[in-house]
């Protein structure tokens, strides 16, 4: 079997998976019509064309234009299920849903109808096609602290529900120092602090989610790479790196696909795992990200071994877990 054959069919964990960036343009407009909404655009061709990102803002603004029609429960099992569907059909076994309930509560929509929605799809995915799900609650950065905070109360009724909390959207500007207190509070709670950092940001972005934040896993992390200290401290402590390498081009961290560094990364023994970040706007889902990177980076059997199997030792899964799918790799 070749390495594209092997990584269609081998079972994978996603661990950075953000759901409101798996709204594909013909579910969106499905769910506008059905809520009367109008969105700037005047056809899924429209919407696809606009998916031409110069940076991170770019994407960004049109990410939360599409998410205005997200209003009922039933909106966003749609858009869950959609997504757990996909990982069906592309063998992801076990999936880390982020998502960002500010981007919901400050157009008045209740926690409660973006948690029960998801979860009743992750529910029906968990019954259907035996895929096991953690969800990890972003905090948006480019909103203040406080309003952090408010999330963190908000979903206190619904912590057996969550596993992890994460800082996502802006990254320049935002340090993650600007959210050191709410992520002490949210690990007093029990929650796993996770952090996007060193997508766009510096390297000292990655220094402060580890000593600040206290994070378990960084998110992205590529930037890493021009700190040799920071690299030795990330292997030596085993940190994870969730990298989302289609994603990284679509916002242009990175010219072009050839020049990605997974493979320097995982070469260095960095604990790297590949991803799809918000696969509708960013051109595919994860197995999309894995034969784009064994193309353009000539990624050999045993290295696509190796980022499978980091994708599960990362995964905040338990032992057993963690062994059981690691048997089948």
């Amino acid at each position: 079997m070749n390495v594209s054959e092997y990584i269609k069919k081998v079972p994978k964990a996603e661990l950075h998976l953000h759901i409101e960036g798996s709204f594909e343009p013909e579910l969106m407009f499905a769910i506008a019509q059905r809520n009367s909404i109008k969105i700037p655009y005047e056809s899924v061709e429209d919407v696809k064309k606009a998916y031409q990102f110069g940076n991170l803002q770019d994407f960004l603004d049109i990410y939360y234009a599409g998410a205005n029609v997200l209003i009922h429960e039933q909106d966003f099992y749609d858009l869950t299920m959609a997504y757990f569907n996909q990982c069906a059909k592309e063998n992801v076994v076990h999936t880390k849903i982020m998502f960002d309930p500010q981007t919901h509560t400050k157009r008045g929509i209740e926690f409660s109808t973006v948690i029960n929605g998801i979860q009743r799809a992750r529910e029906e995915a968990e019954n259907e096609h035996g895929i096991s799900s953690l969800l990890i609650m972003s905090y948006l950065r480019h909103l203040s602290e406080e309003d952090a905070f408010e999330t963190l109360e908000q979903s206190l009724p619904y912590k057996y529900l969550i596993k992890a909390v994460g800082l996502d959207s802006s990254e320049k500007g935002n340090p993650p120092s600007k959210f050191q207190k709410v992520f002490e509070a949210s690990i007093k709670e029990g929650y796993i602090p996770v952090a996007h950092a060193g997508e766009e940001g510096p390297p000292e972005y990655i220094d402060e989610a580890l000593d600040l934040l206290k994070v378990a896993r960084i998110d992205h992390g590529n930037n890493c790479l021009s700190d040799p200290q920071l690299v030795d401290r990330l292997i030596k402590d085993k940190i994870g790196l969730t990298v989302c390498p289609l994603s990284n081009t679509a916002l242009r961290n990175v010219d072009h696909i050839d020049n990605h560094p997974l493979k320097k990364m995982l070469d260095l023994g960095l604990k790297v795992t590949v991803n799809s970040d918000d696969p509708a706007y960013f051109g595919g889902y994860v197995n999309e990200n894995y034969l784009a990177c064994i193309e353009a980076l000539d990624l050999s059997l045993e290295d696509v071994k190796q980022l499978v199997r980091n994708s599960f030792e990362c995964s905040f899964l338990s032992d057993e877990m963690k062994e059981k799918y690691s048997a089948m790799i």
